[in-house]
């Protein structure tokens, strides 16, 4: 009896030893971790896993300069951006970049939780931080085509060529409504109208994936098996509608005119299920969009129901002391209160944790406002599938720059041109031009032969750069790729009358336009071409029939000059592919763009829209003449 109580005391010990480590292994179960559990399941278990520490380093994004493994995961940092121009390495291989972003990864990974972080970059024509990539034309060209499905094919290509460098989130689509040219973010805009912006939000299915048929209703959504990428709403709200175009400023205009001039796109953008939206360095009526609780919080998550989550633009919370970050606390307390999620420190992240983590402890922000943040971060980031697939590879690699996405941005450029003026009264028009025999043919102007003004701002560096930047074609080696080979094609940037006297020029083609510029530094008063532009057209033109292309991001003066000049076409900022210029130029396809923006005559009648009482263009917005493919003409 003795030793059969002893063996049932030892059973009960195995019984109980067993159960307690079941009881364990059910307890280090993480559901967070498991993909077949619902996703509000693994958000609710994760955040109940949560300290406040690591809950803010979720709400914070910090530069990629200032990054490191062991940052990333000493302050459970949630996010990195890559600022205009910062990259891994002057012209960086695609390898490059996965290796260091998978490097920032595995430091997040390594902690306690091993929650990943989510990069993001302005990709917002085609991946243009990156040498080699496909630069798309700004929007204010693809304003022009009014081509929703166009618009998506380049958000699809921009998607696969931003996961070919190992990155899953880019700062795009903006859905400004710019009412102002003298705005230096004009270009980033559609059009002045704000339907032409609500078709083009076509670009966050391009970007993210379609929704499926039964998926939640304004819910955030990417497609992570179609190599997709989160993409950001932006900026939050009424930043083209600043008095006299000044960035950063402030939008007059009652609550009736916000709803159906500046907020349409992003009822559209939500319904897409767009992942994030930018919150505006702008104020509306005199308060700081980052500081306006009843827009971010009141209306855009409580009336609108947006599910994603809402970041800063960069530096933007310091912009709330005047001078700005004059009081730090006082920026951090307001900007958080008033509904954003992340904030894009860059750099002082070190401050903004330890002033965000004092204004919790003595509870003047609630934690209810910090897990509010922290479960929409994590929402994207579960729904993109960072959990499962946190690294990238090489696979992806060949997509940047690809012939097939450089073809779709070909076409692109062809359907932004717009045709403003073809043939001097009486005479024939000019276009399209002949490619057979022409004896000989000028190319002038300072943009005929320049990448960089090809492409404009937010290329390669935030500000953009003239010159020879990254891989395209100008529109130069375009023409010489187009003419017959019997055709002399004459490259001189601004030649003297004693030149044109000299040479019989069959026709010039000038290429003129504004140097790259973004954001504040784009700001014009005079809305004027580079110099010598004016005087390269008033000197060509009096001695050769000539066509103008004006390469800009918005319209420009050129009423003076319009008489002088036998064909107009404007180009808008077309990207690296110069190739489309001239497949319209020559006739392969017709000019079919329409003005998605008011031509002005002069800067005093700015700002004019159409619809407006005293309306007195240049070029009225839609305006736009037509030419037939050659081929088609000729067959007829």
């Amino acid at each position: 009896m003795i030793g059969m109580g002893r063996q049932t005391a030892a059973a009960l010990v195995v019984l109980w030893l067993y159960t307690a480590a079941a009881a364990a292994a059910e307890g280090d179960y993480m559901k967070y971790k498991d993909p077949k559990q619902p996703l509000k399941v693994r958000v609710k278990d994760l955040m109940k896993r949560m300290t406040l520490e690591e809950k803010i380093g979720q709400m914070t994004q910090i530069e990629r300069e200032v990054a490191s493994p062991d940052i990333m995961k000493k302050y459970f940092i949630g996010s990195i951006v890559s600022g205009g121009g910062s990259v891994p390495a002057p012209r960086a291989s695609p390898e490059e970049w996965i290796n260091m972003v998978n490097g920032f990864q595995n430091g997040s990974l390594s902690t306690r939780l091993g929650i990943p972080m989510i990069y993001g970059i302005d990709a917002i024509h085609g991946h243009n931080n990156v040498y080699n990539a496909t630069i798309f034309p700004h929007n204010v060209g693809l304003g022009v085509t009014r081509d929703p499905e166009l618009v998506k094919k380049i958000g699809s290509a921009t998607a696969l060529e931003v996961r070919a460098t190992g990155i899953s989130y880019t700062f795009a689509p903006c859905i400004a409504v710019c009412r102002d040219p003298r705005w230096g973010r004009c270009f980033e805009s559609y059009s002045e109208d704000h339907t032409i912006v609500q078709s083009l939000t076509e670009i966050i299915p391009g970007l993210q994936g379609d929704i499926p048929s039964d998926y939640p209703k304004k819910f955030p959504f990417v497609n992570p098996r179609e190599k997709k990428v989160a993409a950001c709403a932006k900026h939050f709200v009424g930043d083209g509608g600043t008095t006299n175009g000044i960035n950063e400023n402030n939008t007059v205009i009652d609550w009736n005119g916000m709803l159906s001039i500046h907020m349409p796109a992003y009822l559209d953008s939500i319904s897409k299920g767009v992942s994030t939206v930018m919150i505006s360095y702008s104020s509306w009526n005199g308060v700081k969009m980052h500081a306006n609780y009843d827009l971010i919080t009141g209306y855009l998550k409580n009336t609108l129901k947006f599910k994603g989550f809402v970041i800063s633009d960069m530096r933007g919370i310091d912009r709330l002391s005047t001078p700005e970050r004059a009081n730090y606390t006082y920026c951090v307390q307001v900007g958080i209160h008033a509904g954003i999620d992340m904030v894009m420190v860059p750099d002082e992240y070190v401050e903004f944790i330890d002033d965000l983590t004092l204004l919790v402890k003595k509870k003047v922000i609630p934690m209810s406002r910090i897990n509010d943040a922290v479960r929409r971060i994590l929402r994207v980031k579960f729904i993109m599938g960072l959990f499962e697939n946190p690294t990238a590879d090489i696979s992806l690699a060949h997509h940047l720059g690809s012939h097939e996405h450089r073809e779709l941005a070909r076409e692109a450029v062809r359907r932004s041109l717009v045709l403003l003026k073809n043939g001097k009264d009486g005479d024939a028009p000019l276009l399209p031009l002949e490619t057979t025999s022409s004896g000989k043919v000028l190319v002038a102007g300072t943009h005929a032969d320049d990448i960089g003004n090809q492409c404009g701002g937010w290329t390669i560096e935030w500000l953009g750069l003239s010159g020879n930047i990254t891989v395209g074609t100008t529109i130069l080696t375009a023409v010489k790729n187009t003419v017959d080979p019997a055709t002399e094609v004459v490259h001189n940037e601004n030649p003297d009358r004693e030149f044109l006297k000299a040479n019989n020029f069959s026709y010039a083609i000038v290429v003129v336009g504004e140097l790259p510029y973004a954001e504040t530094s784009g700001d014009s008063e005079t809305l004027t071409i580079a110099d010598p532009g004016y005087e390269t057209i008033s000197t060509v033109c009096e001695y050769v029939r000539c066509v103008v292309v004006i390469v800009s991001g918005r319209p420009v003066v050129i009423e003076p000059y319009v008489d002088k000049i036998d064909a107009l076409v404007a180009a808008w900022l077309p990207g690296t592919e110069g190739q489309g210029v001239t497949d319209v130029l020559f006739g392969e396809y017709g000019f079919t763009g329409k003005l998605a923006r008011t031509w002005f005559r002069t800067v005093d009648q700015l700002p004019m829209n159409v619809g407006d009482l005293h309306y007195d263009p240049l070029f009225a917005f839609g305006y736009g003449l037509t030419t037939s493919p050659r081929l088609l003409k000729a067959s007829l």
